[in-house]
């Protein structure tokens, strides 16, 4: 079935887009509300607590018959039911994608996949990890000093540490009553160092989350925090200090991760879709329960209006087309994520891993070359600080992106006085992205201040603001624990659905594992650069350097 799939260069729709396109390019974000004096109206939609405001995007409502064409020329509706009920759409590794199964409600219909009730065992193991979580939180659970545990540690990569920890930061209003939840993941030991270097290990709990448990960097960390551990508290010690999310159980065994402290993983769960299984026990730690629960339903939420939307009205089936017409039709290879919310810190770098570990790719399904541009480079950071490091480039620089604004109404740190300026700051910035400053602006103001006429002339050229920086606004009430959860979705979809205009495979990895196979033939190279033979001279220079300086 996937092999044979269209992808949008196929569509008659992807043609009358591409046609629709000079013009586009050609019109202004001036000239588009000019024409339209209800554009907001004709271009945001409320859905799932959000408010996805596109009308600084360089569309038209007329556009969007086009792309619902585009969906159901894709036969969309069928593959986003095809993911939802377990079929192996994961084609190069013969695997369903079924982290939506994960966040389901209340165990009740029965979700069979190769012959096994799929609800039921998400809804077992949910309990478990929730279990252990609240009785950590509590204090039930105590250490081998028969301590409550006063700090959690995850150690992770990837999928097993970018969402905890990206959700941990921007749930930290929730935390209270709860030990503090650190995060390890470098496999440098710089963090795990700094993290113990003030901590009691007899208060000190750590969770290793590696579905195989071999991965490099996460066993190294948990081998050097066993070491840690066992230095101060002795061999013994060891279970009631570590808990894990693996398949792994003979690793654990000879690790001496505690018999009933393990977690279940699952082959169709990718990692960085992982966060709403156990991978999520450290999020669960630091909110507990009723708030973990609210997360998952805020996703199933986003999860229910992804199926069910008309395609004008699908919250994630317009972000997917935007993105498609800002890359493929605009020519804006990046996309700059900009949350107005500290607390948010880290979702940029959690939506770097799941839309470029998903959707970079140059290969089609059926192993053809992709014939056009696909996942847009993401970067970001707190919109706020943004303005005073890379907006410069984003306002007047060569290089273009697209942008999303995350802006919370309310404070996450109840400080809505300050708030109330991030939400004037970042108003203030989609306007001049998308409306920027025109020479007959620049004059009239400098006219005001008294500057000279000839100054003027010199400085109109520097002052002038193009505009025309296309962004979507997304806005909701405040950030709690059924919004993150919604917004997580919504990118998670975006990410499928644009896989699927582009043809490709959003849920397998391989540029991953190259880096990872010559790094364990290099490891023992660095450790005795003397072995090395026949090498490319760069890495014999680089294998010198380390003989020469290594302390």
């Amino acid at each position: 079935m996937t092999n044979k799939l269209p992808a949008g260069p196929d569509c008659p729709a992807w043609a009358q887009l591409a046609a629709a396109a000079p013009a586009a390019q050609a019109r202004s974000t001036r000239e588009l509300f000019a024409a339209d004096s209800a554009r907001f109206a004709h271009c945001s939609l409320q859905a799932a607590g959000l408010l996805f405001d596109y009308s600084r995007q360089r569309v038209t409502p007329k556009m969007m018959p086009t792309f619902a064409a585009l969906a159901d020329q894709l036969g969309l509706r069928e593959r986003i039911a095809a993911m939802f009920r377990g079929d192996a759409i994961n084609s190069t590794e013969g695997r369903a994608v079924l982290h939506t199964a994960l966040r389901r409600g209340a165990a009740g219909t029965p979700l069979i996949v190769g012959g096994e009730n799929i609800d039921a065992l998400v809804h077992s193991e949910r309990q478990h990890m929730l279990a252990f979580a609240e009785a950590v939180r509590a204090g039930g659970i105590r250490s081998s000093a028969g301590e409550p545990f006063s700090l959690v540690v995850n150690i992770g990569i990837g999928g097993s540490d970018l969402g905890p920890a990206m959700a941990v930061e921007a749930l930290r209003q929730y935390t209270a009553g709860a030990p503090r939840v650190a995060f390890v993941s470098n496999v440098d030991g710089c963090q795990l160092t700094d993290i113990v270097a003030g901590a009691d290990p007899r208060r000190t709990l750590f969770v290793i989350c590696s579905k195989t448990f071999t991965t490099l960097e996460t066993r190294s960390n948990a081998l050097a925090a066993r070491s840690w551990l066992q230095a101060q508290l002795g061999a013994a010690a060891v279970p009631a200090h570590f808990a894990a999310v693996s398949v792994n159980s003979k690793a654990m065994d000879e690790f001496g991760v505690h018999p009933e402290y393990r977690f279940a993983l699952w082959d169709w769960v990718g990692g960085r879709y992982s966060i709403w299984s156990s991978i999520g026990v450290s999020l669960a730690i630091a909110i507990g329960r009723a708030n973990f629960e609210a997360f998952l339903a805020g996703a199933a939420e986003m999860d229910q209006h992804f199926q069910g939307a008309p395609w004008a009205a699908n919250l994630p089936v317009l972000a997917a087309m935007l993105g498609v017409w800002n890359v493929n039709f605009l020519g804006l290879p990046t996309l700059a994520v900009l949350p107005y919310d500290q607390r948010l810190a880290r979702f940029s770098a959690y939506l770097q891993q799941l839309e470029m570990e998903s959707n970079g790719k140059s290969v089609r399904l059926d192993g053809s070359p992709a014939s056009t541009a696909t996942c847009p480079v993401i970067w970001g950071e707190p919109g706020n600080n943004a303005q005073h490091s890379f907006f410069q480039l984003l306002h007047q620089g060569s290089e273009r992106a697209a942008i999303d604004f995350l802006l919370p109404v309310n404070s996450s740190c109840d400080s809505q006085p300050q708030q109330d300026l991030a939400i004037a700051n970042c108003l203030a910035q989609a306007e001049a992205f998308a409306f920027g400053q025109t020479p007959e602006q620049v004059s009239a103001d400098l006219s005001r201040q008294g500057v000279p006429a000839a100054r003027i002339a010199e400085l109109l050229p520097h002052k002038v603001h193009p505009g025309n920086r296309p962004s979507t606004l997304l806005m909701f009430p405040r950030l709690d624990p059924a919004t993150l959860g919604r917004l997580i979705a919504l990118y998670e979809h975006k990410v499928f659905v644009q896989s699927v205009v582009w043809g490709i495979n959003a849920f397998d990895q391989w540029g991953v594992e190259l880096g990872k196979k010559l790094c364990d033939t290099i490891v023992p190279l660095v450790q005795k650069p003397e072995t090395a033979g026949n090498v490319t001279s760069s890495l014999r220079g680089a294998l010198d350097f380390v003989a020469r300086e290594r302390g």
